[in-house]
């Protein structure tokens, strides 16, 4: 077990769940309150894989948009972990990308995104939280009901593994960050109340990962290359990302959607890999030393549940996974906790602890970071045959349409691929950002620059990527000619 020392305080908080949401839902409370963080997990004092983190074996991307809100909670955290060997890749310079329209171009650095294993990530980010005044872990301890009545929660019951009786625990706010397996919707019902409405757009997904040798100093060439499904096209969707991690190594995740899903066998992975839309990842890692054996995940569908409109008793919020969990190759569930945490913080200060429809408060500005990441990661997976019960909306397809023209145009535009890396990066939102007269005339008018026909890579990358020279083309580029992106 993992503690720090309590401040003197009145007001005391539980949070459930002690992965990143949770943690960064503490550091936000911390400022007002002693704050319990509770996991049924036995917290490893190191960066090692958690029993209950399955999908902390794939690729996970820190946007820009929540790295900034991370460090905003977590002053010098950023240095710490760049400092522990996770990279920052400068975007869109170092990103390697094809979108359902075509290759990005490398345009001068705008924004930026942070990768590394999510077992690093997630160490850091708890080792500087768990430094916080008033901030402890009750690691292996399972909670089994919430405390109170419909009108408001007053704390939990608890059981610790090794304990033979449970116990309650009592707070003046209890936030759920139990991800994908929250039980709030069943405890809203033994409460008298109405779990909230849901939506889910599932895709199929399986993710499958695998950690390589890189045969380069990845300090020197900290580059990700990602190939995106493109739903528009008949057939499952397939994509391949590389990225660098720590210890100077790849992680690259391959997936695909129902009827072209990867498989667990380590001999498919390459083979996949190089059948996507585009084979470069395939071919970057066919001489490659693999470290690990794959690794697969099916639980991957967008899936929201809408707490800011349900009838919530005052005491009770929910962040995280267990609002909102988004298809992982978007990248989003990271960045959107951490402004999810932001939100929480935020509303505290504007409305004050004793406000007496404060939960209420928190939940709705936890739904706007949340609601702008799945209009994000479900503006695709909608289309995929089986995502929904009755298939895109009207207004899915209109909105879909419109996001294919801008992407279609980013890929031969600096200042509309700003926009789009804005939004992409959740730096903006979405409006007015995409909907500006000149993004606007530019989705009308389409790409200004002819598009590159193959993956964006200079001589010295090819040379220190590929080890025979790739059989396909590259598009070989001189990065110091890139246009610069206006101000």
């Amino acid at each position: 077990m993992m503690t720090s020392t309590a401040p003197s305080s009145r007001r005391t908080a539980v949070v459930i769940g002690g992965s990143m949401a949770g943690m960064l839902a503490a550091a936000a409370l911390s400022k007002w309150a002693h704050v319990t963080v509770i996991d049924r997990d036995a917290l490893p004092a190191e960066p090692r894989p958690r029993k209950n983190l399955p999908q902390g074996r794939h690729v996970h991307l820190l946007w820009s948009g929540g790295a900034a809100a991370i460090e905003k909670l977590l002053p010098g955290v950023m240095q710490s972990i760049h400092a522990d060997g996770v990279h920052r890749v400068a975007l869109p310079t170092n990103m390697v990308g094809l979108s359902p329209e075509g290759w990005f171009r490398r345009w001068r650095e705008s924004h930026y995104m942070i990768v590394g294993s999510r077992d690093r990530l997630d160490w850091n980010v708890r080792k500087h939280v768990l430094a916080l005044p008033g901030v402890s872990l009750l690691d292996r301890t399972d909670v089994l009901a919430l405390e109170g009545d419909a009108s408001r929660v007053t704390g939990v019951r608890v059981r610790t593994e090794g304990d033979s009786e449970d116990r309650v625990l009592t707070a003046d706010l209890v936030v759920d960050a139990a991800g994908r397996c929250s039980r709030v919707p069943q405890w809203l019902t033994e409460l008298g109340l109405a779990a909230p409405t849901e939506r889910t757009v599932d895709a199929g997904l399986v993710y499958a990962s695998r950690v390589f040798r890189a045969p380069t100093d990845l300090k020197q060439l900290p580059i990700v290359v990602n190939v995106q499904a493109n739903p528009n096209e008949p057939g499952p969707g397939q994509s391949a990302v590389l990225v660098p991690i720590e210890d100077n190594r790849w992680l690259v995740t391959v997936s695909g959607t129902r009827g072209g899903e990867p498989t667990s066998d380590n001999a498919d992975f390459q083979p996949f890999a190089s059948s996507v839309r585009h084979p470069v990842v395939g071919q970057i890692i066919e001489n490659a030393e693999p470290l690990t054996d794959v690794a697969l995940t099916r639980t991957t569908g967008n899936h929201r549940r809408f707490y800011e409109k349900a009838n919530m008793p005052e005491g009770l919020v929910v962040t995280g996974d267990a609002v909102a969990a988004f298809n992982p190759v978007y990248g989003h569930g990271m960045s959107v906790a951490a402004q999810s945490a932001v939100a929480i913080r935020t509303a505290i200060t504007k409305h004050g602890w004793g406000d007496q429809g404060l939960s209420r408060s928190i939940q709705k500005a936890i739904a706007k970071p949340v609601t702008g990441a799945w209009g994000l990661s479900t503006a695709q997976d909608v289309f995929y045959p089986g995502a929904t019960p009755n298939g895109p909306t009207l207004a899915e397809r209109i909105g879909a349409g419109y996001v294919r023209r801008l992407l279609r145009a980013s890929t031969g535009s600096g200042r509309v691929a700003r926009a789009v890396t804005d939004v992409m990066t959740l730096e903006r939102p979405a409006f007015p950002t995409l909907f500006t007269p000149y993004v606007l005339l530019s989705a009308i008018r389409g790409p200004q620059m002819q598009q590159l026909t193959g993956p964006p890579l200079t001589a010295e990358e090819t040379e220190a990527l590929f080890a025979p020279a790739p059989a396909t083309d590259v598009d070989v580029t001189d990065l110091r000619k890139a246009e610069a992106l206006p101000v």
